[in-house]
């Protein structure tokens, strides 16, 4: 295309879509064309579906979309993201747009501003809202659901599902997702059951990926760019290294390349060019760093799929004695610190190795991962966002969405222990976790290094690095508080055909949302036919029934002429019943009866079509409305759900209080509330009972067990939710539901001596946990608390609340807004 046609086809968009071009120009970089699509698709009333690279620039899209709103007087935008940590992240963002005033922030433990236009939440806050209708939910135009491919999540992913599903039809929505192989299945789902909607699919990185492998001292490339070949080829000096061959005297590997082009430094030498087995052992981690400073290649993010191996590691490089920073960027580190933790009280810091911390922060280097103070989180993250430290050491869950592009990342590893057996890594993991490397508007080049080990496979990892399978599979499975809700609003035979629109059944047999969608659709159309044919002078539907038979038997009697006398006699009776009762009807006299009639016609075949489609869906798979059936037919064994002689479910009282209760254990809460279990407890017993419901110890968690757990009422009131769990249980499995698992008191007792003031230092020795961990877990406590003190009578509800505060203290709130 040549300039001028170029010019053209720029000013024919601009006039076209005038918002997104002021929006485009007030942006630090031109957008990528796949922005310019997904901000087209929103200015046109359309949804849109956007899944490309990590790092790629997809919420810009989630930002339009906010923009747009703000133009427009009384709308609203709501930013969903999977954890509170994004939420966060989003929220300082999207104020430092529109200001304080606007922007508001819902997480569970956190409300700020929430009647604000732009609100940032985590999903679940948004799901409650939905089913409890919220008033905040007026005027709102815009979602945006970051990291949508969480719906494959097994814990959380049905929340993403129920959002989709239940929000208002006007409600426009933006999903941004990973690259994902079957984005177009996922984004046929999102048009079904949300309207049109556009799938954007981007395969571009903005920042070019080069791999390497790092051999001792050599960084050496993954694929040969000099062979010239369409597709690239495994670097041969690799293949010979695995072969156990020496790599040829006269050859010169390509070194890496730093992130500014043209004059940088190039990976030293380090010793000799590996050639033997026995010289390919792999160097410690602080020989590693150096490499990477000499060859430019920081700042960088070490993948180690262990916490203890990320501790590990910036340990050896203190204890090596490497410093990566500046005198002045010191002071800038110990300035962010002091500003960031001012709050931590003088007692914790040694519990918490504050010091220890601080010092390697000022050498530059960092772990990042679940077990650490929030407050250190945000800490590292920000130095590392600054430039300030230049090495973090991270578990794989830095990967899932925190903003921390780096120049590398390093692989140490390409498998990882899963629970029961160390397996490798996906390609799609492997996607999510180099798609870090690379900094926009920064660096020229990402780069991703995989450490040499002896049964590295060259082959194998560059499988890994050039597909990009991550497939997007439904978790979604009904749970006693939806099917709650969903009875309450939409009856049983209307929820299961809402269930039957999930992603989870698309997936098992795409036809029967289609056919539950045309079943919805004919009902409105059955609803206006019946207002339609309505007559003052009688029940119109129920005369144009008699009609209907009626014709439907004399076209039986006239086609069947070869029938005995008895039977053709008796339909005779049967048919100049029908004509009796239809003439004696108090709609026959009715001047518009034929025009009724009609309307009565339509309803009539309509009718029919639907009851045939219902038909062909109860015939499909229907696997996700089979086990509502299951927890539904608990809930009804149980009397939280009443079904009537006609076969309507209506929720008795026990189930409207299970409405509000959200969790994994919301059956066992909802019981142990009605049996009054839990009326004897204290704030701190509470607190510790609640403690044992959210926790789920870790493979690698210590925990106290049962040794030195509170007695008296806590014991009386665990033994009792207990055995209640067992009766559950069993009645959970003669209907062929999962269950949940056992109640884990394993942080009761530290939880205890929490909710009772007792020292942190005393508290984690308790819980044998770090303390990112603990507050995890106090948070998630507090949570199912903060429901209590809703839900439950008094006086429980105000003993929940006194928990609640009893919890809600020092660490825990450390680093929250």
């Amino acid at each position: 295309m040549t300039d001028a046609a170029t010019r053209y086809a720029r000013a024919q968009a601009q006039r076209a879509h005038p918002l997104t071009s002021s929006f485009a120009a007030a942006q630090r970089f031109d957008l990528d064309p796949f922005q310019i699509a997904g901000c087209h698709a929103l200015e046109d009333g359309r949804s849109v579906l956007v899944a490309a690279p990590t790092g790629a620039g997809k919420t810009i899209v989630g930002e339009f979309a906010i923009h747009l709103a703000m133009l427009t007087s009384g709308e609203k935008a709501f930013y969903t993201t999977p954890m509170k940590a994004l939420s966060n992240q989003k929220f300082r963002e999207l104020q430092q747009v529109y200001g304080e005033s606007e922007v508001g922030l819902l997480t569970g433990d956190t409300n700020i501003n929430g009647s604000a236009r732009v609100v940032v939440m985590t999903t679940e806050v948004l799901r409650n809202m939905l089913y409890a209708d919220s008033p905040a939910l007026r005027g709102l135009r815009y979602v945006v659901m970051d990291e949508v491919h969480y719906l494959a999540d097994r814990f959380r992913g049905a929340v993403w599902e129920e959002i989709i599903i239940h929000l208002p039809a006007d409600v426009r929505l933006i999903s941004l997702s990973a690259t994902v192989s079957n984005a177009e299945e996922f984004g046929d789902w999102l048009d079904t059951v949300r309207g049109d909607t556009e799938v954007i699919v981007s395969e571009s990185r903005p920042v070019p990926l080069e791999q390497h492998v790092l051999v001792r001292g050599d960084l050496l490339p993954l694929f040969d760019d000099r062979a010239g070949a369409a597709t690239p080829r495994v670097n041969n000096e690799l293949m010979r290294l695995r072969s156990g061959g020496s790599a040829r005297p006269d050859s010169q590997p390509q070194r890496a390349r730093g992130g500014h082009g043209a004059g940088q430094r190039r990976a030293p030498r380090n010793g000799h060019r590996p050639g033997h087995a026995t010289r390919l052992e792999r160097i410690d981690r602080p020989h590693v760093v150096q490499v990477l400073e000499r060859a430019n290649l920081l700042p960088a993010i070490f993948f180690i799929f262990s916490r203890a191996g990320c501790e590990g590691a910036v340990q050896q490089v203190r204890r090596s004695g490497l410093r990566l920073t500046t005198r002045e960027e010191q002071d800038e580190i110990r300035r962010v610190i002091d500003e960031r933790t001012h709050t931590l009280r003088e007692e914790d810091l040694q519990v918490l190795g504050y010091w220890e911390w601080r010092g390697n922060l000022e050498r530059g280097v960092a772990a990042h991962h679940a077990g650490l103070l929030p407050a250190f989180k945000e800490v590292v993250e920000e130095l590392f966002r600054r430039k300030l430290v230049k090495v973090v050491f991270a578990t794989e869950t830095l990967a899932l969405g925190i903003n921390m592009p780096a120049r590398t990342v390093v692989l140490e590893k390409l498998e990882k222990f899963n629970g029961e057996a160390r397996v490798a890594i996906t390609s799609g993991e492997y996607t999510q976790l180099t798609g870090r490397a690379g900094r926009r508007g920064i660096d020229v080049e990402g780069h991703a290094v995989i450490q040499w080990t002896d049964s590295l496979d060259p082959q194998a990892v560059a499988a890994l690095a050039s597909r990009r399978t991550y497939p997007l599979n439904s978790s979604f499975r009904p749970t006693y508080n939806m099917a709650v809700n969903l009875i309450d609003q939409f009856g049983r035979e209307r929820a299961r055909e809402i269930l039957e629109s999930s992603f989870a059944q698309f997936q098992a047999d795409r036809a029967v949302v289609g056919l539950a969608r045309e079943v919805k659709d004919a009902e409105e159309s059955l609803a206006g036919y019946v207002t339609a044919m309505t007559c003052d002078r009688g029940d119109f539907v129920e005369y144009a029934q008699l009609r209907s038979d009626l014709s439907d038997l004399e076209k039986l009697h006239r086609a069947d002429r070869t029938a005995p006398i008895r039977l053709r006699e008796q339909r005779q009776h049967e048919i100049q019943s029908l004509r009796t009762r239809m003439q004696r009807h108090p709609c026959h006299t009715c001047p518009d009866r034929e025009a009724h009639a009609r309307w009565g016609e339509r309803h009539a075949k309509l009718h029919r079509r639907v009851e045939k489609t219902r038909r062909q869906i109860q015939a499909r798979t229907g696997t996700v409305a089979r086990v509502f059936d299951r927890v539904v037919d608990v809930l009804v064994a149980l009397d939280y759900v009443r079904i009537d002689a006609a076969g309507a479910a209506t929720l008795t009282p026990a189930g409207a209080t299970m409405k509000r209760i959200y969790g994994e254990r919301d059956l066992l809460v909802a019981e142990s509330l009605r049996q009054n279990l839990w009326t004897s407890l204290d704030a701190p017993g509470l607190a510790a009972l609640a403690c044992c419901l959210v926790y789920e110890p870790r493979r690698d968690d210590g925990g106290a067990g049962e040794h030195g757990l509170p007695r008296g009422p806590f014991r009386s009131a665990l033994d009792a939710t207990q055995q209640l769990w067992a009766r559950l249980d069993d009645l959970e499995q003669d209907h062929r539901l999962p269950g949940t698992a056992a109640v884990s008191v394993g942080l009761a007792t530290a939880m205890h001596s929490w909710a009772r003031g007792a020292s942190l230092d005393r508290v984690l020795d308790e819980a044998d946990l770090p303390a990112g961990d603990f507050v995890r877990w106090a948070k998630q406590t507090i949570d199912l608390l903060d429901q209590l003190s809703l839900v439950a009578a008094a006086p429980l509800a105000g003993t929940a609340r006194a928990a609640l505060e009893a919890v809600r203290r020092g660490i825990v709130v450390y680093g929250s807004l």
